[in-house]
């Protein structure tokens, strides 16, 4: 892995970022890890958080894998959960392409679409929060799990809540994440 970042509009920056794991996480199979994905969220309704173009596309990908029906079920609070917090999507700059592809490692094991992101972080000093097996495991990256929730759900302000639960008709499984 590079060093340092190349100087640049990105240098210094300590944005959190979200993968389509973590997001889908909220809809997943394991209990578990859809309320520590849920409470992540939940916690963070007025801060800014960042996802990169692709991994907001993943979401659609899978989320259009399933029948209208529990697309309709699941896509209103997917929208609202947008527009009620600040999530920036932005696409990857060459800095971060150049970050993915010249790191060594574990960097050269994960799937194109983590090394990507991975990238993107890295190069801007983020931190990557994510619910996929394959990242937070891994010591020298900046990206942390989801941490499990002892004690009651957490629950988002209404009207989103009761859209959160309307979307659990969708439950997405741990493989898919």
């Amino acid at each position: 892995m590079p060093a340092e970042p190349p100087a640049g509009e990105h240098a210094g920056s300590a944005d959190e970022y979200a993968d389509a794991a973590l997001f889908l996480g909220m809809n997943s199979a394991d209990d578990t890890l859809r309320i520590a994905c849920k409470a992540f969220f939940a916690a963070r309704l007025d801060r800014t958080l960042v996802m990169s173009l692709e991994q907001v596309g993943r979401c659609d990908d899978v989320i259009w894998g399933y029948g209208r029906e529990l697309q309709d079920a699941y896509y209103p609070f997917m929208d609202n959960l947008h527009t009620l917090m600040d999530i920036r999507r932005l696409g990857y700059d060459e800095a971060d392409l150049r970050w993915a592809l010249d790191g060594e490692g574990i960097l050269q094991r994960l799937p194109a679409h983590e090394r990507l992101l991975l990238g993107m972080v890295g190069n801007r000093k983020g931190l990557l929060h994510s619910a996929s097996p394959r990242l937070p495991h891994h010591t020298g990256l900046a990206v942390r799990a989801p941490a499990p929730v002892d004690g009651p759900e957490p629950v988002f302000p209404e009207p989103l809540e009761a859209l959160y639960r309307q979307s659990l008709v969708l439950r997405v499984p741990a493989g898919v994440l």
